[in-house]
């Protein structure tokens, strides 16, 4: 069976969220030893050189004048700021709590495409998203302490990706996925080139960390490809819930790499946003049956 441009939309949004957080996990390994405007501009200048060579490999490089296009500068804005709040806040907390609050985003996604695009999105899909969302609460427990400034740059960053994803949607087609790649991972590096200064200036770079960056750099040019492609495939509505997957993501990295083992709690609010996203899949599934095969379908005698 042929799979559906949702089905793919979901799939690459998941591939997004594998690559973005083994990248956060090493981004985090390296900023007790240099601020955020270094590690951008590091790993930014890797993932451009890696991703204008395999544009231009595939001959998916156009014209630079493609970024003077508005949406594609807010774009731009969108992942500087989205960037550097989150890294900060990499520094300031675990990293499972920050990908927690990172799960709020969907939410915002879908009221974005419902507002400015006027996607369709049914009250069952809503309240999944809701329940996901209640489910990400309960892994964070929030509570006086929890207005911190880390947790309110995760929110800044939560914003700032929304807008972001929401831009890319509306980017022309014809424009090739690595192409945005590639301005996106240039502007990053060029934005954290003039923050160095601003946020202490330059520190030595160890072997080892260079390395991480490194490596960093690859998932991030994952990651970056994965949700372009996933925002422009499926709908936003459909797509974004995915996001959630990241946290299983950030817990295996937490058990493996760091000896971390999630709390009850955090167990129950994970297996909550799993499930709201199976049915989520699930509803969509349901939705592209056609009303005469629901209608011929075999019914229960009770």
């Amino acid at each position: 069976m042929p799979r559906s441009r949702n089905t793919e939309g979901a799939i690459y949004m998941s591939m997004a969220m594998a690559g973005f957080s083994a990248s956060d996990a090493l981004s985090k390994s390296v900023v007790a030893y240099m601020n955020a405007g270094e590690i951008m501009f590091l790993r930014g200048l890797f993932t451009s050189l890696l991703v204008y060579l395999i544009a231009r490999k595939m001959g998916a490089l156009r014209s630079w004048r493609v970024v003077l296009q508005p949406i594609i500068i807010l774009r731009i804005i969108c992942e500087m700021f989205s960037a550097v709040t989150y890294i900060t806040a990499l520094g300031l907390m675990p990293i499972a709590n920050a990908s927690a609050i990172l799960q709020s985003l969907p939410l915002i996604v879908t009221f974005g495409a419902a507002l400015f695009f006027n996607e369709p999105v049914g009250w069952r899909r809503w309240s999944a998203i809701l329940i996901g969302l209640l489910g990400v609460m309960i892994i964070i427990r929030p509570g006086p302490e929890g207005f911190t400034p880390a947790a309110l740059l995760c929110v800044a960053a939560v914003l700032t990706t929304a807008g972001r994803d929401l831009a890319t949607r509306s980017i022309d087609p014809e424009i090739p996925s690595l192409m945005i790649t590639v301005i996106t991972a240039t502007s990053i590096s060029f934005f954290g080139a003039l923050l160095i200064p601003v946020l202490g200036g330059w520190q030595p770079v160890s072997a080892t960390s260079l390395g991480h960056l490194l490596l960093a750099s690859v998932l991030v040019l994952v990651g970056y490809q994965s949700v372009i492609l996933a925002m422009r495939t499926g709908e936003i509505s459909f797509v974004a819930p995915f996001r959630y997957t990241s946290l299983i993501f950030s817990s295996l990295l937490g058990f493996f790499f760091f000896a971390e083992v999630p709390d009850s709690w955090t167990l129950l609010g994970a297996a909550i946003v799993i499930a709201s996203g199976l049915y989520t899949f699930y509803r969509e599934a349901k939705r592209r049956v056609p009303p005469i095969a629901q209608e011929s379908a075999p019914r229960s005698p009770v």
